[in-house]
């Protein structure tokens, strides 16, 4: 049931975001910054963007948007280096795809970010997501899942936090089922190869953010997915 702090967070949200679509010399040193330093900016969006979705999540499954142990500094940490770790993958798959592509005897034209529309551009788009999703996307969701099962397990804290993480014991024990049958078989291809597709169709100092900005879904995802594991527990 949306209530007062429901109305509060999306004012929050609003004024944030405000300041780029009114003040043009904002959104420009924006851009400069994302254009000069995409990893640092990677980091940033991806550690507020995608925690913001987390929280959201948060909302769905408990109905509150904060609860004691919940770690949002750890959760922004991991994401920041998520995304560092995503604007990478996108340099290499952008570059790496249509080279492939070409090396199947491929005749790929006309793929600019500032040209229209056409179908090698969308198929380089959507070749790049799929490469991208099956061989990235499983290892980052894998290990979003320790990061986030070690989050809980060490209070939320930031010196919890920064304890070794105890990779294999949380790799056994994870919930495979979900993992693997909605996680994995679901949401990459029905949700995330179509979303990173036109991803790959804006320009490349969009992408990024973009992809972040479905970090909103994420955290509706994971919701879901932990929904999921506790049904599975009872």
């Amino acid at each position: 049931m949306i209530g007062k702090k429901d109305f509060l967070f999306a004012a929050l949200c609003i004024l944030f975001f405000l300041p780029f679509f009114i003040f043009p010399d904002v959104l420009g040193h924006y851009e400069k910054f994302n254009h000069d330093h995409g990893l640092i900016a990677a980091f940033v969006k991806f550690a507020v963007l995608a925690t913001t979705g987390e929280i959201l999540g948060l909302r769905i499954k408990t109905g509150n948007y904060y609860e004691k142990g919940f770690g949002i500094l750890p959760r922004m940490l991991v994401w920041g280096f998520i995304g560092i770790t995503i604007k990478i993958a996108f340099i290499i798959f952008t570059t790496g795809t249509p080279a492939f592509l070409e090396y199947l005897g491929l005749n790929i034209t006309n793929t600019s970010s500032d040209d229209g529309l056409s179908f090698n551009k969308i198929l380089v788009a959507f070749c790049t997501s799929l490469a991208m999703n099956v061989v990235y996307a499983p290892v980052m969701m894998t290990f979003h899942k320790i990061t986030d099962t070690h989050i809980i397990e060490t209070g939320g804290t930031i010196k919890g936090f920064f304890k070794p993480i105890n990779f294999r014991e949380i790799f056994i024990n994870l919930n495979w089922d979900v993992q693997w049958n909605f996680v994995f078989k679901k949401t990459i291809p029905f949700f995330w190869i179509p979303a990173h597709t036109i991803t790959f169709l804006l320009p490349a100092d969009y992408q990024v953010l973009f992809a972040a900005l479905l970090g909103v879904a994420l955290g509706t995802i994971l919701a879901v997915a932990n929904k999921m594991e506790g049904n599975k527990k009872r």
